[in-house]
């Protein structure tokens, strides 16, 4: 089945982005048509720095590739790189009901934290409708706290066909069941708008800097410990073998161990987890013709998708 899935270079690629995303990606490649994009365009919602959004876009790609992502298996591709899409986000945009867009959680939540609520943050669903359905996309992964996006796709898939005739293929949420809640250093969910995340591809002493700064209890060493309720275990257990981490889990129930030490063994995990894709990380960063032909190859690969759906669009909108 085509599957499609973005992420937004709006800083740093993080822990939390891999395992809520790009660890799927990676198995995802191996079994459905995979078009997986850098959404520069929806990074403009809260970036307004044209070097850092460029540079952001660029490293983005790069840890992509880093982390195995294949460009023989799966589209890469820039936003950017599709004029046609945010073609089909003004066409789209003429037949999307307000309430749809007012109804959206995520523009709420982000008014809440304090992003200024322009027009781009609230038609945001639109052009991520826009993103789904220009390329015919089947499956879009998402976390159950995001299926909201997915469904809004629908409804406006929805609407256009019923003006228009069945010209909209209608996209399912592919709900990640393996997805895990990744806390930040400052215990809630790792995100960039926090500033409370830990990067794959820092330097090392950054990384042992962060992790050993995440947020703990004042439980002594000697106590027990509820490791249900730990950042760092929450942590700990998402790199460490089965056999290790129910033995920290058993030395946390009967107590007499303490969280500096689960702390730097968690540098170790992470660092020696990581290793291979920082390598070629480091490869890529040394060879950045590298990375811009896989996104030129791969914008080509998804502009050939796109035009498919757009010959039938204008037709049956009369442009």
């Amino acid at each position: 089945m085509r599957v499609l899935s973005g992420i937004q270079p709006s800083g740093q690629l993080h822990l939390g982005n891999y395992f809520g995303a790009i660890r799927q990606y990676l198995r995802m490649q191996h079994e459905h048509e995979c078009f997986f994009f850098i959404a520069n365009y929806h990074a403009m919602t809260t970036l307004h720095d044209g070097p850092a959004l460029r540079r952001n876009s660029f490293d983005a790609a790069a840890d992509f590739l880093a982390l195995g992502l294949d460009p023989e298996r799966a589209t890469i591709f820039l936003q950017s790189d599709l004029p046609e899409v945010t073609e089909l986000a003004w066409i789209l945009s003429t037949i999307t009901p307000m309430g749809l867009l007012q109804r959206c959680h995520a523009y709420k939540d982000k008014v809440a934290q304090g992003i200024s609520p322009d027009h781009g943050l609230f038609a945001y669903p639109v052009l991520m409708a826009a993103d789904i359905l220009i390329h015919r996309s089947e499956l879009v992964p998402v976390g159950q706290d995001q299926k909201q996006h997915v469904e809004v796709s629908r409804d406006i898939a929805q609407k256009f066909n019923s003006i228009y005739g069945d010209v909209l293929t209608l996209p399912e949420p592919y709900i990640l069941a393996d997805v895990a809640v990744v806390p930040g250093v400052d215990g809630r969910k790792m995100s960039k708008s926090y500033g409370n995340t830990i990067g794959m591809f820092e330097p090392p002493r950054e990384i042992e800097k962060k992790i050993m700064s995440i947020k703990t209890d004042s439980t002594p060493v000697e106590a027990p410990k509820n490791p249900e309720t730990c950042n760092v275990f929450a942590l700990f257990r998402l790199f460490a073998s089965e056999s290790e981490r129910e033995d920290v889990r058993r030395r946390y129930l009967e107590g007499g161990i303490g969280y500096g030490e689960v702390k730097r063994r968690l540098v170790e995990l992470v660092l020696e987890h990581f290793r291979e894709a920082r390598e070629r990380r480091a490869e890529l960063s040394a060879n950045p013709e590298i990375v811009r032909k896989v996104l030129a190859r791969g914008a080509e690969r998804a502009r050939e998708s796109a035009a498919i759906t757009m010959r039938e669009v204008r037709r049956a909108v009369g442009v």
